[in-house]
């Protein structure tokens, strides 16, 4: 063993568990030339009770045999300015049978939440950038080490994570046909250049050119030779397409199947799992993380219609899988294993292709590291936005004197608003400006020092002579000093700007979305945190903002048609391109001015809030609700020139962007809405559009496609369509011996014909063309024909009356 010097690395993984019946922290780290073991062997796992129950607590934990390693009266207090006590476990083992012991006998315990590996890192404002010293013992696969000292690194490492793609091929009934593994040259540190590719295949072997194919005898080898594999090719990173939940799922089935030993660990430990409701899986495998496509595009604001690796390849890519007939791929699958082996290969190595190239174009990897070195959640979290907050908040408020609230604590009577949505003045308008607050609630949260210590310490203020507390809603009250969320804002708020400087989109984004998502954070019951007056003190305040500045544009001599949340719609009398443009500008800036002297004078505090011109849109239609004259909210379309003179009509909430409407629908709405915009005549296009439709020419845009969100036995009373189309067609699959496609959740795709609805695979009847005209093509057309003075039913009964 030798003593080394500092070194940083990128924070891989974490966990704590008992060895010898003492608490053991692993992290494993990825340095610059190697992956390194870091075990911690001196800390202790903690929880907190107010000083007055502390001799109940310890008496109660003697009497139960449950062994206390120290106890402390600390300089800290709780939410309910008592003073508190740690008590200290040598082992985790006594640490949950004394937090459940305490709980049994109504003994409150306080962060007895938080795992010791987490507070380790967290209290030394550690993310996922480490530096760390401590006794090497080296190993083939990776460096040991002990006796540990840790600490956050002074600049983010370099570390270069490789990873790789997997993808498993298997029947109904889940045995294995082959494994893929795929990664690209730029994610595996190639040193000729080129990309991994193999395909463990089950059968004989064949000739072909395809030489990454390795062909097994059975399931057992096939197993063995992948785990030989990860091993051997050692990726830090695993990545593949709903990888967790299925195919580890299914490989960790065929192994305790065949009595195999699932080892992937770097240190040849099993995989180890958790799961929450039977449903979302966790997997830990020692030293490598396993990242799914799926999540992290959603954790990445990502939306699709599906998530279906086909779709989101084609969408973002151009790209399709290596399958004739996508929504029968398994049985082409199971055909291609028993027929053409060498298809199935390549149909395996194509779906681990298509998420290396997805991980590589959208920069996947990056954003998961950096969500993780701004938030210290682990790389492979998925959602985690109140974990996040608690790694942030949490060390900062220890240090200030106060340990945190459970989840609970904050519970009140109270009810924060969500965001403000104006009544809309429906119409079809020329010349509409947008301005838009940027980042209004984190804004809020940085200008009225809205924090959650901050309201405790504000209250007591509030209640000495001469308070200088910031006054809020509900009888709140915030300090204008103790406070540390609108300083962590302000951190991130530069970091974001610094982004937007050097054209970092990916740093960028992680970040807006971390500050976007703390005001959800102080409004969720699930936040330790949570408190209503908190949340209300943001949304009451945007609310108020929205209406104040709507009150100074009409002072101004133009009308607010519309509002919503930190967007304000102004409708401008008719006026040329340049001068619509000016005028958007003269308004920024005179309501930002405002604001800094409103706020200034009322709360003798510094404005960060900041409005932007954002949008003109020369024409613009607000509907109205369906068979109502009020206007509607977050609907609208709007026409933009931009600098080149190309008009861009954009679509907010209506059918044209909608999932659930028919693309004749969608197509529809987008040239009928253009000719409006601009003037022209609509009658004709109506009119043959309908005499199309009902000809049959327009079949394939007819097509509704929805997501089965429960099983279908659930559906009881007000069976949709959609579920009824389900239906029928399991009866078909049914009676043919077919396997049943839609008992469970997923997307279908289905027609309304003369007999009901039909799945797009069996149509055997005609059309209802007379209920899509009546309930798509209708129903886009009159929610704008009467701002025109026209109607869809007379321009149609004349040509109807023909069929």
């Amino acid at each position: 063993m030798t003593n080394q010097l500092l070194q940083c690395g990128f924070v891989l993984s974490r966990s704590a568990f008992d060895v010898n019946n003492k608490l053991q922290i692993n992290v494993w780290v990825k340095t610059a030339t190697s992956v390194a073991k870091l075990i911690i062997e001196d800390e202790l796992a903690l929880l907190f009770v107010e000083v007055d129950l502390l001799d109940d607590a310890l008496f109660l934990l003697q009497e139960n045999h449950i062994l206390v390693a120290q106890r402390k009266v600390l300089a800290l207090k709780a939410f309910n300015q008592n003073q508190v006590a740690g008590i200290y476990f040598h082992s985790l083992n006594n640490f949950y049978l004394a937090r459940d012991l305490l709980k049994s006998k109504s003994i409150k315990c306080y962060e007895d939440d938080i795992r010791p590996e987490e507070r380790f890192l967290m209290e030394r404002f550690i993310t996922a950038d480490l530096a760390f010293t401590g006794q090497l013992q080296k190993n083939k696969q990776y460096n040991l080490f002990t006796q540990v000292k840790c600490k956050k690194a002074d600049k983010t490492a370099d570390s270069f994570l490789s990873m790789l793609s997997i993808d498993i091929e298997c029947s109904m009934e889940g045995e294995l046909f082959s494994i893929g593994l795929f990664s690209l040259s730029t994610q595996h540190q190639s040193v000729d250049n080129k990309d991994y590719k193999k395909v463990f295949m089950i059968g004989q072997p064949q000739t072909c050119d395809e030489d990454y194919i390795v062909w097994l005898e059975d399931e057992a080898s096939l197993l063995k030779h992948f785990i030989n594999e990860i091993k051997h090719v050692d990726p830090d990173i695993i990545i593949g397409w709903n990888v967790i939940n299925f195919d580890f799922r299914v490989l960790q089935k065929r192994c305790d199947h065949l009595s195999i030993p699932f080892v992937m660990g770097r240190d040849n430990s099993k995989v180890r799992w958790r799961n929450q409701n039977n449903e979302q899986y966790y997997i830990s495998v020692a030293g490598r993380v396993i990242l799914d496509g799926i999540d992290l595009l959603k954790t990445a604001t990502y939306s699709f219609p599906s998530f279906s690796l086909d779709y989101v390849a084609n969408t973002l890519l151009g790209m399709s899988k290596k399958v004739s007939d996508v929504d029968n791929r398994v049985q082409e699958i199971i055909d291609n294993f028993h027929h053409d082996k060498i298809a199935l290969a390549k149909y395996n190595l194509e779906d681990c292709r298509l998420v290396s190239l997805i991980f590589s174009q959208e920069q996947l990897l990056a954003f998961a590291q950096l969500r993780a070195q701004l938030t210290g959640l682990s790389i492979d979290r998925v959602g985690g936005s109140v974990a996040a907050f608690t790694n942030l908040y949490l060390p900062k408020l220890h240090r200030s004197g106060y340990i945190a609230p459970n989840m609970g604590d904050g519970n009140s009577e109270l009810v924060s608003p969500g965001g403000f949505v104006m009544d809309s003045i429906p119409g079809l308008y020329n010349n509409v400006l947008v301005l838009d607050f940027k980042s209004l609630y984190p804004s809020i949260i940085r200008t009225f020092k809205i924090d959650p210590m901050g309201l405790i310490e504000g209250l007591l203020e509030q209640n000495e002579a001469n308070s200088q507390a910031i006054p809020a809603y509900d009888d709140a009250y915030f300090s204008r000093k103790m406070h540390f969320l609108p300083d962590i804002i302000t951190s991130l708020w530069r970091e974001r700007d610094k982004a937007k400087k050097e054209g970092n989109a990916i740093l960028s984004q992680a970040i807006k979305i971390i500050m976007n998502s703390f005001y959800g954070v102080l409004g969720s019951t699930g936040c330790r945190f949570f408190d209503p007056r908190l949340s209300g003190a943001i949304t009451k305040r945007g609310h108020d903002i929205l209406k104040m500045t709507k009150q100074w544009i009409h002072e101004q001599g133009y009308q607010v048609i519309y509002g919503d949340t930190d967007s304000i719609f102004v409708h401008i009398k008719d006026s040329t391109k340049a001068e619509s443009l000016a005028l958007g500008q003269e308004l920024q800036g005179f309501i930002n001015d405002r604001w800094h002297q409103h706020i200034e004078e009322s709360y003798n505090l510094s404005c960060d809030l900041e409005i932007e011109f954002e949008t003109h849109f020369s024409k613009f239609f607000m509907p109205t609700i369906r068979g109502s004259e009020l206007g509607t909210k977050k609907r609208y379309a709007g026409m933009i020139i931009n600098d080149i003179g190309q008009h861009n009509l954009v679509f907010k909430g209506l059918e044209s962007v909608r999932t659930d409407w028919t693309q004749l629908a969608k197509e529809f709405q987008q040239a009928l809405y253009y000719k409006v915009f601009h003037d022209e005549d609509v009658e004709e296009y109506i009119r043959e559009t309908v005499s199309k439709t009902l000809a049959g020419e327009y079949d394939e845009k007819l097509l509704y496609r929805k997501r089965i969100r429960r099983k279908l036995s659930s559906y009881v009373k007000n069976v949709p369509p959609h579920v009824k189309a389900a239906r029928l067609a399991d009866k078909h699959n049914a009676q043919q011996g077919k396997p049943l496609r839609y008992q469970g959740k997923g997307w279908i795709e289905y027609y309304i014909t003369l007999n009901g609805p039909q799945v797009k695979e069996q149509l055997n009847t005609t059309l209802d063309y007379q209920f899509y005209i009546d309930r798509q093509l209708c129903a886009v057309a009159d929610a704008i024909l009467p701002f025109i003075n026209k109607n869809f039913h007379q321009i149609t009964t004349r040509q109807l009356g023909l069929f």
